[in-house]
């Protein structure tokens, strides 16, 4: 067996798993810096069980529910490391009580001496602090509060290798792209246990292992109009440490290394060789082939393939959708979606299903191109959950302006429709029309997925998690949840949002406030030495931080609420301000929940409901929400692909609708549309739907202890799972 990669214990860290590792005697195992809380404990030492579970509740608040015998010092450490030990010092060592006593004007002039001694006098060496806080202003209470639990549980090296393999597997499953950290285990785990390459569903994945290992095992499910994908893949590989806009692909922008070049030709001639070559669809990139074929200087082996290199390179365009909107123009809507649907298959017309309802004449064109477009066995049912959100969320977005977002290499793209775009637009539907597809697709859904499991209980705060089908762009971690799911805060703590880097002079951390209409209210460096005040205090704008800084925000709800009565959402965003992306340094985020403020040290592992890492090729990332109006925190975790440095620089309108997803997807609507009896007893159950902190082993039956039938245990964060249920 494989040693236990680092990268594996991070991963399982996220799903809440610890691995006992067997070190040899007497082996000493340090994580970071050492907090003086934690004694300097051997790996291997298993006389102390009990101490280690209460150093584990006592310190930082976890509960192990099974495994305890497992336990050892060491995993107490390792934990608080992953949690956050010995971070850094915040510009406002005091925080947040030292930042109240002062004025607004101390404030400013604190940042602008600041500013002058990093950006002015060029001197990054050292984290800059506030001049004007007392001795007094840091004192603290010693930490006393209860903090919110996190269960854990602890499993042996053998049984963590076999939970990667079968996550790993559960991937490859899905059509769904993976995120940096899944694809890195993904990669780490096919050749440390062997994993046997079967088919890999998403052309994404295949693309970016065979870029990867130069395997053609990977892209043997692939075809020939697949090459621009991996085309794509590689300039982005090529230019991601490049500014965000030249990573948007241009035919005349190719520089290809000569290792990428032979990649593409091998595929090209592998897709002519195993009858792979779906000439009808590369028209649709025409211009991007030319160029291509071109830029490789692309010698044809056969017959096909030079029939092919002349069909690239001649004038005439047989592209599917080039016939399908002739289609569309001359016959109709309904002949239109019949080629489209024998030309590229159920999944384009589903895609195309808004833009072919707008131009059908009559709600008989409807009925039909509804009945086309859903009546097939072959529909991929995360596809009808996309289409689910998309008209569900119809009247909100529709409010405040279309927005288009998608994921292109791990970043979200949005574009927001222009006056000009608007007056154009053609695609517009009644109510009416939008409420009777959302229904045909609700029922379909239903129909595809009903029976896919046996007996299920589902926990009834499953409804508060999103269905994680739009999760390439998030990062991992611990508390790290599916898009638009709700955390309950409650009506009196204190949420305390932070961020924490290494390797870089200036992240900033930022909260943007939006009214129901997506009217935004900037909290940042530029504007908090005004805004200070019990509701919401920052930190300080730390600029000098390259090895280690930190920055914080504390929003009390009632409070907030009061003060500024318009705002209904809060948005926490990070920002790179130097010119660097995450992936180049070393960047944390997450929040605390705590009682009060002034209780223990500005950094708390015991409060710490979530900690992630910020590793996106990018400079500007959505990292969680706030709703006000319901005590929630509502989870965002996206990349974004934008060359900005300063949060409110940006529009943010369209994340209210992430504020809503959970009202018409969920987790517990899913299970119920899966399971073939939904039963309110978890003993009765063949599969269990629970959040983290529900003690499943309290659910076995203590009639039958010898049975060996254990209910299958799916909690919010089991992406990977939920995911292989779906399409499998």
């Amino acid at each position: 067996m494989a040693p236990l990669r680092e990268e594996y214990k991070v991963f399982l860290f996220g799903k809440h798993i610890l691995v006992h590792e067997d070190y040899a005697p007497g082996t000493v195992i340090r994580y970071g810096q050492n907090d003086s809380r934690l004694p300097r404990l051997f790996a291997d030492n298993d006389k102390y069980v009990g101490q280690t579970l209460l150093s584990f509740s006592k310190l930082l608040n976890i509960r192990i529910t099974s495994g305890k015998e497992l336990a050892r010092p060491a995993m107490v450490e390792y934990a608080a490391y992953m949690l956050g030990e010995d971070v850094p010092a915040a510009f406002y060592q005091g925080f947040p009580k030292s930042v109240r006593k002062l004025s607004s004007d101390h404030l400013l002039a604190d940042q602008i001496i600041s500013y002058f001694a990093t950006y002015g006098m060029n001197d990054f060496s050292k984290a800059r602090h506030s001049i004007f806080e007392t001795d007094a202003d840091l004192e603290r209470e010693v930490f006393k509060e209860a903090g919110t639990v996190k269960d854990f549980e602890i499993i042996s090296e053998d049984e963590a290798a076999s939970r990667i393999i079968s996550y790993v597997k559960d991937m490859f499953s899905s059509t769904r792209p993976l995120s940096d950290a899944a694809f890195q285990v993904a990669v780490l785990a096919l050749f440390d246990y062997d994993i046997e390459i079967g088919r890999i569903a998403s052309k994404n994945t295949a693309v970016r292992l065979y870029i990867e290992t130069g395997m053609t095992a990977f892209t043997k499910d692939l075809y020939l109009s697949d090459t621009i994908k991996l085309l794509e893949q590689v300039h982005f590989e090529q230019n991601m440490h490049a500014r965000p806009t030249s990573l948007r692909f241009q035919t005349n922008q190719l520089n290809l290394k000569n290792k990428h070049r032979k990649l593409i030709t091998k595929l090209i001639d592998q897709c002519f060789a195993s009858g792979h070559a779906d000439v009808k669809n590369c028209y649709e990139k025409k211009k991007t082939w030319a160029g291509l074929l071109h830029h490789i200087h692309y010698q044809a082996k056969t017959e096909d393939a030079k029939a092919f290199l002349s069909a690239m390179r001649g004038k005439e365009n047989h592209s599917a959708y080039s016939e399908f909107e002739a289609k569309l123009q001359k016959e109709g809507a309904i002949a239109a979606a019949e080629f489209l649907l024998q030309a590229k298959g159920p999944g384009a017309l589903l895609r195309s299903l808004n833009y072919l309802a707008s131009r059908c004449r009559s709600e008989e064109e409807i009925d039909e191109l509804i009945r086309l477009s859903l009546d097939t066995e072959k529909t991929n049912p995360i596809i009808l959950l996309q289409l689910l959100c998309m008209y569900s969320s119809r009247e909100r977005t529709g409010r405040l302006g279309r927005t288009f977002q998608f994921v292109k290499s791990n970043l979200l793209r949005v574009h927001h429709e222009t006056k000009e775009e608007e007056e154009k637009r053609r695609s517009d539907l009644s109510d009416p029309q939008s409420e009777k597809i959302l229904g045909a697709i609700q029922t379909r859904l239903q129909s595809a997925l009903s029976g896919r499991l046996g007996k299920v209980y589902i926990h009834p705060e499953m409804e508060r998690y999103g269905v994680p089908i739009k999760e390439s762009a998030s990062q991992g971690g611990l508390g790290v949840l599916a898009s638009g799911s709700r955390v309950p805060i409650g009506e009196h703590r204190k949420i305390r949002g932070f961020t924490y880097w290494e390797k870089v002079d200036d992240i900033d951390l930022s909260v943007i406030g939006l009214d129901e209409k997506g009217k935004q209210t900037e909290f940042s460096w530029r504007t908090m030495a005004e805004n200070q005040n019990d509701a919401i205090t920052y930190s300080g704008d730390q600029t000098s931080g390259y090895d280690g800084g930190s920055e914080y925000y504390d929003i009390i709800v009632p409070d907030f609420r009061k003060t500024y009565p318009e705002t209904r959402y809060l948005v926490f965003c990070d920002n790179v301000y130097s010119n660097l992306t995450f992936d180049r340094c070393i960047c944390r985020a997450g929040f605390m929940v705590r009682d009060e403020e002034d209780s223990g040290e500005i950094f708390e592992p015991k409060t710490v409901a979530s900690s992630f890492t910020v590793n996106a090729p990018g400079r500007f990332s959505y990292l969680f929400g706030i709703d006000l109006m319901t005590h929630e925190l509502v989870w965002m975790n996206l990349a974004r692909d934008a060359d900005a440095s300063v949060a409110g620089t940006t529009g943010m309108g369209f994340l209210i609708e992430k504020f809503h997803i959970t009202e018409y997807l969920n987790l517990k609507i899913l299970f119920t549309m899966l399971a073939k009896e939904v039963v309110s007893d978890p003993k009765e159950a063949d599969v269990l739907v629970v959040p983290s902190s529900y003690d499943a082993g309290a659910s076995e039956s203590k009639d039958d202890p010898v049975s060996e039938k254990k209910p299958e245990i799916i909690r919010e964060y089991d992406f990977e799972k939920i995911l292989s249920l779906i399409e499998k």
